[in-house]
């Protein structure tokens, strides 16, 4: 609650309706560097007590029973930030913290999910949270899995889109886009949730846009890399980029869309639901 002192109702009133102009138009024209600070500091609050190693481009912080793990994924870290940065053609500002947790339950904590979350890592405003190769990776080929299968690529192009478009991106296309470069680098792709003859189902852009998280989540998922694939085999792959850059300008994705590969929004659905058809 504010509490302000004034000579008179009057001049308090609006000296109060200024200040709260004032902060809005700041949180609205910085609210992204805002937040990302925000969570950077929370971030150092919760691993305080955490081990730590530096490597060129990272900053990793984990508990002391994955200290067996740190050297790895200190190099693939590393491999994927150069194979990640290379298909951007720009590298992020500053060293990306990277917090190790040993199990589902710490990392879905450390987020505040609610539910029982099986991811292996999630992306939030400049930092990447994973969970460690030891909790999910039972081959002896410990580093080969962890690079072909592990979060490292995904994760730090999400990193990616987010500082290019300044927070400006929808679920999907962050996801899809993820999804695309892990394929392409890694070879990695999910099941396709259609593969052993389940009749195709899509959704709507405006349904991916707003319910993504509530949606059959292979679905989902399937949907947005189909999505960026059309772009790339229709338009090409720098119109990937050239769309994040004008979205970092303050566009929409729609408006993105339109600006970048020169057709409505209607046309580009359109187009998709046809190709999803012919696959």
């Amino acid at each position: 609650m504010w509490g302000i002192k004034s000579l008179d109702a009057g001049k308090g009133l609006i000296l109060l309706l200024l200040l709260v102009l004032l902060l809005t138009l700041l949180i609205n024209k910085h609210g992204y560097s805002i937040m990302r600070v925000m969570v950077g500091q929370e971030v150092n609050l919760k691993t305080a007590g955490f081990e730590r190693m530096q490597s060129e481009h990272f900053d990793i912080r984990y508990m002391a029973q994955d200290s067996a793990y740190i050297e790895m994924i200190v190099q693939v870290s590393e491999e994927a930030y150069s194979a990640v940065a290379e298909r951007f053609g720009r590298e992020p500002a500053g060293k990306t913290v990277v917090v190790v947790y040993p199990d589902t339950a710490s990392l879905a904590g450390s987020i505040g999910w609610n539910r029982n979350e099986s991811a292996m890592g999630v992306y939030w405003a400049g930092s990447i949270r994973i969970l460690s190769p030891g909790e999910w990776i039972k081959s002896d080929d410990l580093e080969k899995q962890f690079k072909q299968e592990g979060p490292m690529v995904h994760e730090f192009t999400h990193l990616m889109v987010d500082e290019i478009t300044r927070g400006n991106y929808n679920r999907w296309w962050t996801e899809g886009i993820a999804q695309y470069l892990e394929k392409k680098i890694t070879g990695f792709e999910f099941a396709d949730p259609f593969a052993r003859g389940r009749e195709l189902e899509y959704y709507e852009f405006m349904t991916l846009e707003q319910k993504f998280d509530e949606l059959d989540q292979q679905i989902a998922y399937w949907e947005s890399l189909q999505a960026v694939q059309y772009i790339v085999d229709i338009y090409g792959e720098e119109k990937l980029f050239t769309v994040l850059e004008e979205q970092g300008k303050g566009s929409r994705l729609n408006t993105a869309l339109e600006i970048c590969l020169g057709i409505s929004c209607q046309e580009f659905e359109q187009g998709f639901y046809q190709y999803l058809q012919k696959k």
